[in-house]
């Protein structure tokens, strides 16, 4: 898309067969394809994994359109592509807090979402791809916990077969790079698996400076 998405089409019988899965950060769904059962189950798993989900529809299919349906956002056709594209990008913002430059926040922590990028404060990290992917998704749903196998399912995929100790491997690595200078971004919710705090705390004092200046390293 001009608007800088990745956009694949999915046609709606692959749906049902989890061929897209909860690894968007926004679907788009069209009313006029998508029967209301389906619908139903469709919009449970995107809002269990934390999809943002924006449909279409017809002029007479409004009513469709009630107060409780699970959607972030609607669009009327005939509508200008450029009308889904700023709705896709006020419901980022809304619910993940993607400023307009692509940038996630939490605290110190800084996401370049468009450069696959990391620094804490003043400070560049230098991160996996895997890694970064782990963060971008806590970091997009800050404040929300999220078990060791809803974490696979998200950032590996359904397909893969790891075991949830590469949650916690991928974890225990992500905080030594992300938790320096006092700063805490992760939590582990007892029994349940983790989440990263919508405004991250210090945990103690430190008197260290910046060590260098704000410039973002290629990741690894």
């Amino acid at each position: 898309m001009s608007a800088g998405f990745s956009a694949p089409a999915i046609a709606p019988e692959r749906l049902a067969n989890d061929e897209l899965g909860p690894t968007a950060d926004v679907v788009v769904l069209d009313l006029r394809d998508i029967p209301a059962a389906a619908f139903n189950i469709l919009s449970a798993n995107y809002a269990e994994n934390g999809v943002i989900l924006i449909v279409i529809l017809a002029p007479e299919q409004m009513d469709r359109i009630s107060a409780d349906l699970p959607v972030d956002d609607f669009v009327v056709l005939p509508a200008a592509p450029e009308e889904l594209g700023r709705r896709i990008e006020r419901a980022l913002w809304r619910k993940h807090g993607v400023d307009s430059e692509n940038f996630v926040r939490c605290g110190a922590l800084t996401l370049d979402l468009s450069n696959y990028r990391v620094a804490v404060g003043n400070e560049a990290l230098v991160m996996t791809f895997k890694e970064y992917e782990l963060l971008r998704f806590l970091a997009m749903n800050a404040g929300r916990v999220f078990t060791r196998e809803q974490l696979l399912n998200r950032v590996w995929g359904y397909d893969y077969f790891g075991g949830a100790r590469t949650v916690d491997v991928h974890i225990r690595r992500i905080r030594a790079k992300i938790e320096i200078h006092g700063h805490a971004f992760i939590e582990t919710v007892r029994n349940v698996g983790y989440r990263l705090v919508a405004e991250a705390k210090k945990t103690r004092s430190s008197n260290s400076p910046d060590r260098r200046a704000f410039q973002f390293p290629a990741c690894s």
